[in-house]
């Protein structure tokens, strides 16, 4: 009965039930779209956006960074369009570079999608799953 109570509490918790108005705030925002912090609070919806990655709707992957990272957060606005979002109720997202060289692009691909919306972020320098692919993004977005 302990972890029935836990997890319906857990549940409610999650989908902020009792609340009827989602509050966001930034939280040290940075300026280069992203903060130290993002903060919630009365969402009733949270979405999480799987890995996106620069292949469009024929599997072609653009051969440049800039291209690839304008697909990918394209592919990102429509799983959010297909919830009911948009990219203004992202919270949280992560973005995989396969080369630290593609930071400053990224910066700047971002900052026109996002414009003042700054939620939290994380950057990882990793190998990324297709070695065509240049970089991965995954979200979560809170309505």
């Amino acid at each position: 009965m302990r972890t029935l109570a836990l997890c319906v509490l857990t549940l409610y918790v999650l989908t902020g039930s009792a609340c009827s108005v989602m509050k966001h705030r930034s939280i040290n925002p940075t300026g280069a779209s992203f903060s130290q912090a993002y903060e919630i609070k009365g969402f009733k919806r949270l979405v999480f956006v799987s890995g996106q990655v620069p292949e469009d709707e024929k599997e072609k992957v653009p051969p440049d960074f800039r291209s690839q990272a304008e697909l990918v957060w394209k592919n990102i606005e429509l799983q959010l369009k297909a919830a009911n979002m948009t990219l203004q109720d992202i919270v949280r997202f992560t973005i995989y570079l396969s080369d630290r060289k593609y930071r400053g692009e990224s910066y700047e691909v971002r900052h026109k999608v996002l414009g003042a919306h700054e939620p939290s972020m994380t950057i990882i320098i990793t190998g990324i799953y297709d070695s065509q692919w240049l970089l991965e993004i995954d979200a979560i977005a809170a309505k």
